[in-house]
């Protein structure tokens, strides 16, 4: 019995070469629709994975306590250049600090000249803090993480007193995050389910040619199981061909077309499919071809 299905198994193989030409066409046409499903695919990715991905600029003032030695002050503003996401850092001594108020408040450079005047002893020692004001551009999946964490990291640094945040969040990112998941998955499988219809139908009509050939096998008293091993196995491998060369051409495409978008103000690079929806553009076509095959043969 063994030896019965390895023969069929390798019949259906070499079945797929009686007719060069309907091989081609019909691995041309499943690698056709497995790759404009594909292509969809990676649109919607690319879409997900950037209105996913916060933009918005996000501030933080950090405020120093009074009498913290400034060096040890100086030092952290260089640290806070490695921090991810980081764009800028404005920074102030409290001398700077100072020359800063007195200038907004005399609306001129004699202001500050003013302000010592009648308060001598801040010309001695500025009694406002160090402080920085640091803008960042996370491009995190997790931004609530990301800002949980920033913020932590600015409170543990020796000396820091305060810390605020203003987060400039884009809009339509968020509401993306939101309602992503209602639109993600149903796409995927109405996706699915065409690439599916049109994948089994196909391989079904590859098969006109043979109709022949099984009507003999049925008169001569074979087994349905018989007839049909042979066209499930090349069936299946036409489908899993088709996929594989889908995704080749996908994956020449995305090389030459990721980093088309990535520059300002856009910057957005287009995403390949992550490895669940490759196995999928593999295992529907797959799966296709033999459901096509077995059903082309009825009982």
């Amino acid at each position: 019995m063994t030896r019965i299905m390895l023969r069929l198994i390798a019949q259906g193989f070499k079945d797929m070469g009686l007719n060069p030409w309907a091989l081609m066409l019909t691995l041309a046409a499943v690698s056709l629709v497995a790759f404009l499903a594909g292509l969809f695919l990676m649109a919607l990715v690319s879409i997900n994975h950037q209105l996913g991905t916060v933009r918005g600029e996000t501030v933080f003032q950090v405020y120093w306590r009074p009498g913290t030695e400034l060096a040890t002050v100086k030092e952290q503003w260089e640290g806070i250049k490695h921090v991810p996401g980081y764009t800028q850092i404005t920074t102030f001594t409290p001398d700077e600090a100072m020359r800063s108020l007195a200038n907004r408040l005399g609306r001129s450079p004699r202001g500050a000249n003013s302000l010592t005047k009648t308060f001598p002893t801040l010309a001695e020692k500025s009694p406002l803090p160090a402080t920085a004001l640091v803008t960042f551009l996370p491009d995190e999946k997790d931004y609530d993480r990301w800002m949980a964490e920033v913020t932590d990291y600015f409170k543990e640094l020796p000396g820091v007193e305060r810390v605020a945040v203003t987060p400039l969040r884009d809009e339509l990112g968020h509401a993306w995050r939101k309602i992503s998941h209602f639109i993600m998955w149903p796409s995927i499988g109405f996706l699915c389910l065409v690439l599916a219809l049109v994948v089994g139908n196909t391989i079904r009509l590859s098969l006109v040619a043979r109709a022949q050939e099984i009507e003999i096998l049925r008169l001569v008293g074979a087994f349905t199981w018989y007839i049909r091993l042979p066209l499930v196995v090349s069936g299946a491998t036409q489908g899993f061909l088709g996929g594989c060369f889908a995704l080749t051409l996908l994956n020449f495409v995305h090389d030459h077309i990721k980093d088309v978008l990535n520059f300002p103000p856009l910057m957005i690079e287009i995403q390949f499919l992550p490895i669940g929806l490759i196995i999928l553009l593999l295992v529907v076509p797959t799966l296709m071809g033999v459901l096509g095959s077995w059903t082309a043969v009825k009982d």
